[in-house]
């Protein structure tokens, strides 16, 4: 199955150490060799690359781990082809604008029974055939009445997207990254934890981490922190954990909201 990853963190950072190690599960001989793509975000915008090929070899991949790329919010996402061909329109992650906003999207999963129609009045469309993208475009029309007058209140996004999530489970594996740029969405649910088996918990691995201003420190965790004199908090998501340090491994069915790395809503409470 695909590989996701994201970071939260209170001042801008680094992901270079933890892409690296994502790419190599992103190998022609891999278990994901179909693809990959990473959003910076930047104020209401963000920075996308993406390639339908495997991480592990992409010289773009390459350029991005040694041009120190800075970010409070990054998502990633390594591609093993499930429904729609090898092609960029399906590679992850998507991204619409709502609000003014970039909103950015990665699944790890597969629907194949997920075929709602979005209603005609709605302007997300799919520019693809995965599932994921469909899914994306379902939840942003479902979300675009409570953003016409601005931001709308976290209790309400994130009511939204718990609905969401839970119909989504009903048609498969339903771990997703979703961020609106105020807020960084975790659903964790199930994946294929061995190849041959089928999907159980965990779906996704959360860390929290404090980091000092000492970056080499900070470097051997995996993530690169820009040095600041004040206290550094970084939350770190991934399919599996890319650190030897102690990932929490989510509920089925738990969902999070986080922004600069503190938890603002959960699902279990």
């Amino acid at each position: 199955m695909c590989e996701l990853f994201a970071l939260s963190s209170r001042f801008p950072a680094t992901v270079n150490m933890s892409l690296e190690r994502l790419a190599e599960h992103g190998d022609r001989a891999g278990r994901n060799p179909d693809g990959w793509g990473i959003a910076y975000y930047e104020d209401r915008d963000a920075r996308i690359v993406k390639e339908p090929r495997p991480a592990a070899s992409s010289d773009w991949l390459r350029f991005i781990t040694e041009h120190q790329f800075h970010s409070r919010l990054v998502l990633a996402h390594i591609r093993r082809a499930t429904q729609g061909q090898i092609s960029f329109e399906n590679t992850q992650p998507f991204v619409r604008e709502l609000g003014g906003r970039a909103h950015i999207f990665a699944h790890n999963g597969d629907f194949p029974g997920f075929h709602d129609k979005i209603s005609p009045a709605s302007r997300f469309r799919s520019m693809g055939e995965s599932d994921s993208e469909l899914a994306f475009c379902n939840l942003l029309a479902e979300l675009e009445p409570a953003w016409l007058e601005g931001v709308p209140p976290l209790a309400e996004r994130f009511d939204v997207v718990r609905k969401f999530a839970q119909r989504l489970r009903e048609h498969g594996p339903a771990n997703f990254l979703y961020t609106d740029g105020d807020c960084l969405f975790i659903h964790g649910h199930r994946r294929c934890q061995r190849a041959g088996q089928a999907p159980r918990p965990p779906g996704l691995h959360v860390l929290e981490r404090v980091c000092s201003g000492d970056v080499d420190a900070s470097l051997r965790g995996g993530v690169g922190v820009t040095p600041n004199p004040a206290e550094q908090r970084v939350v770190l998501v991934a399919s599996v954990p890319l650190t030897d340090e102690d990932w929490r491994p989510l509920d089925e069915g738990e969902l999070l909201a986080i922004s600069g790395a503190r938890l603002l809503v959960s699902s279990r409470t």
